[in-house]
């Protein structure tokens, strides 16, 4: 089926070839204090730059949650990229519940 939005207006509104794709996940923690959680955090912080990725979210010391998508502007997340998280996540002992999403639109969630 033929789109019927010119390609200007499609890469304005980020459909089609330049729509954007993310995952969320969840988690919980079992940690007894901020400092730990500083750590988790930057730890995980630092993957999710060394892939040229960016995250949004919040979390305490018993659950964190986030979204992550691309840094760029017209790029996605990948599926490796989904994997190197739950790994990451998978890796911790004081990590349980683990939850990674699919990969979703990030601008309209579908």
């Amino acid at each position: 089926m033929a789109s019927i939005k010119k390609r200007r207006l499609r890469k304005k509104l980020y459909l089609e070839e330049f729509a954007v794709y993310g995952f969320e996940f969840s988690c919980d923690l079992n940690l007894n204090t901020e400092c730990e959680l500083d750590s988790f955090f930057d730890q995980l912080l630092d993957l999710v730059e060394n892939r040229e990725l960016c995250m949004g979210g919040w979390g305490t010391t018993k659950t964190f949650e986030a979204f992550i998508c691309s840094n760029s502007r017209y790029s996605s997340a990948t599926n490796d990229d989904r994997e190197a998280i739950k790994d990451f996540l998978h890796s911790k002992n004081f990590i349980s519940n683990v939850v990674v999403g699919q990969l979703v639109d990030a601008n309209y969630g579908i």
